[in-house]
């Protein structure tokens, strides 16, 4: 989980009164509301209302979301092209589903609308990976500024809005993963603090910078999801009235861009490139940085076969020196069973550079993944072949 942190107005001691004078129903107090992971046993943040958070006027269903996974008779790579990927609805409402299992779901995003009402995913961590577009992530422990290249990380249960500016197209990828989204544990020493050594540190993950604390007394509709279940809840304010918090367990954005890599002398292997981690996969930048230098280095990955997870990899920027034929806004998806490595050429072609302006991202997963009618009608069915001279 990110460090402790606190904004706003807080009592000396938790679980006490919060005075103010006035305030709801003239009780004279801020509402406490205590934000768990693992029950009552891991991280957790307590905020403080200007009402109760549970004054709940209406719920009703909202349908489901169906995911169209494909039942293949074989197991190969694929290419899945999603950079012409239409937009379309908001930022939830346009997701397309790609790639998933029990441990994660993979889609894209493209959102052509202003989010309609306010979102929670209940079941679910999310890791939003921000591709193009910038904005504002709002949600009742304040607002985070993104950019491009941005994680924007949402822990479950947390009502959240996406502010995008009007100038730049927004373009996301969207991961869901009913696992607690963590950092890998050997980046920290026992205190809890990033190592020095550590590709990053608390200084490179951004918070909640300022809070809202809307005193809006007005119907407000709440999309909620878990699973594929949707429910719409209608409070009878507006929740973002927080006037103070504390703790560990909040939004966060961090910048692809600020990943230090680690290089050495010869190849190194993809778990130092990890960013965040869960009980069913990790999540790993492929980041600019310098190449290898041992006078007979290959440069470009080996060839390897996936024994226990499927890899996929999102293109985001740059020049991919281990492939022919990927752009950027594609998918690849390498299952267990079958070796992959570098197209034909590759290894010559990089023998004399010094450096990748490479940016992408992997997912590796520690069980099977299906892909969905979505991924296949944007498939490149020649992929499989394309490693032939």
């Amino acid at each position: 989980m990110p460090y402790y942190r606190q904004l706003g107005l807080l009592p000396p001691k938790r679980h006490t009164k919060h005075r103010r004078e006035g305030g709801y129903k003239n009780e004279g107090i801020y509402y406490e509301e205590v934000v768990t992971t693992m029950g009552f046993s891991r991280a957790y943040s307590i905020a403080y209302h200007l009402k109760p958070p549970t004054r709940v006027t209406k719920v009703e269903p909202a349908g489901q979301v169906e995911i169209p996974f494909v039942l293949s008779d074989q197991l190969r790579h694929l290419h899945t092209k999603t950079k012409e990927l239409p937009s379309q609805g908001d930022m939830f409402t346009g997701r397309i589903p790609i790639y998933g299992n029990a441990d994660v779901l993979i889609s894209r995003c493209r959102p052509k609308e202003p989010q309609k009402e306010l979102y929670r995913n209940a079941a679910a961590d999310e890791i939003i990976f921000v591709h193009s577009g910038q904005g504002k992530l709002v949600t009742m422990l304040g607002e985070i500024i993104f950019k491009p290249f941005d994680y924007l990380v949402i822990p479950r249960t947390f009502t959240y809005r996406l502010d995008f500016a009007n100038e730049m197209p927004a373009d996301l990828l969207v991961i869901e993963t009913p696992h607690m989204v963590g950092f890998p544990p050997r980046y920290h020493n026992p205190d809890g603090q990033f190592r020095l050594g550590a590709p990053f540190c608390e200084r490179d993950i951004r918070g909640p910078s300022s809070l809202v604390t809307l005193d809006q007394e007005q119907p407000t509709s709440i999309l909620i999801k878990d699973g594929s279940r949707l429910t719409r809840y209608t409070m009878a304010h507006h929740p973002f009235d927080v006037v103070g918090w504390d703790g560990m367990v909040y939004p966060f954005a961090f910048n692809a861009d600020d990943f230090e890599p680690i290089t050495g002398a010869i190849h190194q292997p993809p778990p130092i490139h990890q960013t965040f981690e869960t009980a069913g996969f990790v999540v790993c930048p492929f980041a600019p940085r310098l190449l290898d230098y041992h006078p007979d280095a290959i440069k470009v990955p080996y060839a390897h076969s996936n024994v226990e997870s499927d890899e996929v990899l999102f293109y985001v920027r740059g020049d991919f020196k281990s492939r022919r034929g990927v752009e950027i806004g594609s998918f690849t998806l390498h299952p267990r069973g079958i070796p992959h490595g570098p197209h034909p050429g590759t290894i010559v072609a990089s023998d004399k550079a010094t450096r990748t302006d490479e940016l992408a991202v992997m997912v590796d997963t520690f069980r099977p993944l299906q892909f969905t009618q979505y991924a296949l009608e944007m498939d490149d069915p020649k992929y499989p072949y394309s490693w032939l001279d």
